[in-house]
């Protein structure tokens, strides 16, 4: 079937549009979008620039996706966002263009969130209302941001983590971490939501292992000597390969570590 465009929305030649995407009232679609089969626009939805959305995508009225970057020291020129398929976003949400920002499948994104330029996200991201993230931050896999969180530029958010609600994240969040406060701070595992996604007793026993001689065992050597150590006990295992490579990988922000003893609130 062709797509169904409500008479009041604007559709600019040349835009691409699968078939049984439906556009709502007021809708208003660039000339260089493309909208995957089976996307609902509900109404009063801005997609801009080169913006290319995912099948099955479900957008709520006063989304606006593509805009320039809100990089006051940029020119407002023309960039790309590419969303993946069947994403969730809410009312008033904006994802803003750069050279390559990009949301993975099965993401949702709740009212007011914000991705701006150059973001990378995985799959299955969740952004609760008006979480902020600042540009180039990078999400992985099945990761959550609580309502009201704010993200450092540049911070790096692992896989299956979980940020908690009005936090201020300035430093990268380790894949499986658990982190909150302000300034957030690591806290442990994200535990509920690896039981959610299905991990073993056994696996998150390895991690939990993983955390003890990461984070407690302060007084067993320098960090990269822990780091090491890890991974050579664990060669073979996936989920330790992917938080010992997060921690190797190189970054412009400091890593969100746990509170010590004595710090202040």
């Amino acid at each position: 079937m062709t797509a169904t465009i409500h008479t009041s929305a604007i559709v600019e030649p040349g835009a691409q549009l699968g078939a049984d995407v439906v556009v709502g009232p007021f809708c208003h679609i660039g000339a260089k979008a493309r909208i995957g089969g089976g996307a609902v626009l509900h109404s009063h939805v801005v997609v801009a620039g080169r913006a290319t959305i995912g099948a099955r995508a479900q957008i709520f009225p006063f989304v606006s996706i593509g805009a320039p970057s809100q990089d006051l020291k940029a020119a407002l020129a023309e960039g790309a966002v590419e969303i993946g398929a069947d994403c969730v976003i809410r009312e008033g949400v904006t994802i803003n263009a750069g050279e390559a920002t990009r949301i993975g499948d099965r993401c949702a994104f709740l009212a007011y969130s914000h991705v701006a330029h150059d973001c990378r996200l995985g799959d299955g991201v969740v952004l609760a209302n008006h979480a902020l993230l600042g540009g180039h931050v990078e999400i992985g896999d099945h990761a959550a941001i609580g309502g009201g969180t704010a993200v450092h530029q540049h911070v790096r958010i692992g896989a299956h983590a979980f940020v908690g609600g009005l936090a201020g994240v300035e430093g990268d969040v380790i894949p499986f971490g658990l982190a909150g406060g302000n300034r957030a701070r690591l806290a442990g595992l994200n535990l509920v939501g690896l039981r959610r996604r299905g991990f073993s007793a056994a696996r998150i026993a390895v991690l939990k292992s993983a955390w003890r001689s990461l984070f407690i065992a302060a007084d067993a050597g320098v960090f990269d000597e822990r780091l090491a150590r890890l991974a050579a006990a664990h060669a073979g295992d996936a989920d330790i390969a992917l938080l010992v490579d997060f921690l190797r990988r190189p970054s412009q922000r400091p890593l969100c570590a746990p509170r010590r003893r004595g710090d202040s609130a």
